[in-house]
């Protein structure tokens, strides 16, 4: 399957939106999509929606570690929004659920963020 993604950046924060599933095969498409975004903005709050997420393994966990130790390296943050419950559990079995703050939905002072693509 396919993997989407799309960003949108306002006043220091930007949410990506995740549509598809993060597996070994789209992982790699995300993590140059995390340092694209790391590389072209000044980025330190970053929120990455999860609500088109159907499917995530180990290499997709990996990968949003990675993108988390790389904005704290830069005094920042990552945090999930509306993770689906299959993807939730997974978080929940490995304790990435207390490694990440997990937030129900997009918190809605960041949906009036410009779309980036």
């Amino acid at each position: 399957m396919e993997l989407k993604v799309s960003t949108r950046s306002h006043a220091g924060h930007t949410v990506m939106t995740i549509v598809g599933e993060i597996d070994l095969y789209t992982a790699p498409g995300l993590q140059s999509e995390f340092t694209r975004v790391l590389q072209e903005s000044p980025t330190t709050y970053v929120v990455i929606d999860m609500s088109g997420v159907e499917f995530c393994d180990s290499t997709g966990m990996n990968v949003l570690l990675s993108a988390l130790k790389r904005l704290k390296e830069r005094g920042g943050t990552l945090e999930l929004a509306a993770p689906r419950p299959a993807v939730r559990k997974i978080l929940q079995v490995t304790g990435l659920d207390s490694v990440f703050t997990v937030h129900e939905a997009v918190p809605g002072k960041l949906l009036t963020a410009e779309p980036k693509g």
